[in-house]
C-alpha cells in the first residue's frame, strides 16, 4: 500500500477544485476529536468498501501530526498549483 502522503496532491487538487481546501485545513489544524471519530468510521466502513485511499485518509486523520501536516500542505505546498 502507498504511503498516505502519496495521496495528498490528489486530495488537495480535489479540495481546491471545490474550494474546500481552507475549510478542511482549518478543521485539521484544530486537532478536532471529530477527526479521530472520522478515522474510526472509515475503518469500520472498510468492511463494506475496500480502498487504499480510504485507508490512507483514515491513517492521516488518526495521527494528529499527520493531519496537521496535511493542513499545512493544503495551505502552502499546493497553493501554487
Amino acid at each position: 500500500m502507498k504511503s498516505p502522503r502519496e495521496f495528498w496532491p490528489r486530495w488537495a487538487e480535489s479540495l481546491r477544485r471545490y474550494q474546500l481546501h481552507n475549510l478542511v485545513a482549518s478543521f485539521l489544524e484544530a486537532g478536532s476529536p471529530l477527526a479521530l471519530l472520522g478515522a474510526q468510521a472509515i475503518y469500520f466502513s472498510g468492511g463494506f468498501v475496500k480502498s487504499d485511499q480510504l485507508i490512507a485518509l483514515a491513517e492521516t486523520l488518526e495521527e494528529e501530526t499527520e493531519a496537521r501536516a496535511f493542513a499545512f500542505f493544503l495551505e502552502h505546498e499546493g497553493a501554487g498549483q
